[in-house]
């Protein structure tokens, strides 16, 4: 079942918005979205607000009531995955950044964990479709929040499913400052010489005694698409471009 990206109601042919020429539109309902616009000038706050009077409709199809103040709890964390109040985050353009507060800072906190923190997740989908997450040591070098590389062994059984489906995510967690901050994306395998001699490190002989040219050695290459940042105890989902 699919749900209106802007009121999260479940979508049903009869419930539709339409678009200018008069088709059916399928990401909003009929409530929200007519004729190629939407109904109500309002932020993502003011539809929550909105959208909690119906409580009670939402408890019909529930085991277990629940009562606005948490149903409004879960929309606050629900709604920012919409497509109509997804933020995107644009990494070139930083003022643009200060002057929106739900961007404040974001970037700056992201890049601070990937370079600080001692260890990354990193997730692929093997042949059955589930996912299998690896403890790995930080990025060696990254650019902006928006590529990541990272070292690893050509013949892993990681490098072997990446190579078959290229969706990843990697995960950042900072335990103690409760924050966290999964990017999702994909995975390239690298091994021509230019990637691996650019993260090559002294000393790193001991996992790869043939050098830059040992064929058990290549790089990583995260790209990101997106990212569902936590801090404050208040979740944030971004399109990273």
């Amino acid at each position: 079942m699919s749900f209106c990206q802007s009121c999260g109601m479940p979508l049903t042919e009869d419930v539709l918005g339409t678009n200018a020429d008069g088709s059916k539109n399928e990401d909003y309902c009929m409530y929200c979205y007519m004729d190629g616009k939407f109904l109500q000038d309002c932020t993502m706050d003011e539809m929550i607000e909105h959208c909690a009077q119906f409580v009670g409709a939402v408890n019909e199809g529930l085991p277990q009531p629940i009562t606005k103040e948490e149903y409004i709890g879960q929309m606050k964390q629900y709604f920012p995955q919409l497509k109509r109040w997804r933020k995107t985050l644009t990494i070139a353009d930083d003022e643009a950044m200060k002057e929106n507060p739900a961007l404040a800072d974001v970037k700056g906190l992201i890049a601070q964990m990937a370079d600080k923190l001692p260890i990354a997740y990193i997730s692929s989908v093997d042949q059955e479709g589930f996912p299998w997450t690896k403890a790995m040591l930080k990025p060696r070098k990254r650019e902006g929040i928006k590529t990541f590389y990272f070292t690893t062994n050509t013949f892993s059984i990681r490098v072997a499913q990446y190579k078959a489906n290229p969706k990843a995510s990697i995960y950042f967690c900072d335990a103690e400052g409760f924050k966290a901050v999964m990017l999702r994306g994909t995975m390239e395998v690298l091994t021509d010489t230019v990637s691996k001699e650019m993260i090559w490190r002294d000393g790193d002989e001991q996992y790869y005694p043939g050098g830059v040219t040992d064929p058990n050695y290549c790089v990583l290459k995260f790209t990101a698409t997106d990212c569902r940042f936590y801090s404050d105890f208040y979740p944030r989902s971004f399109v990273i471009e």
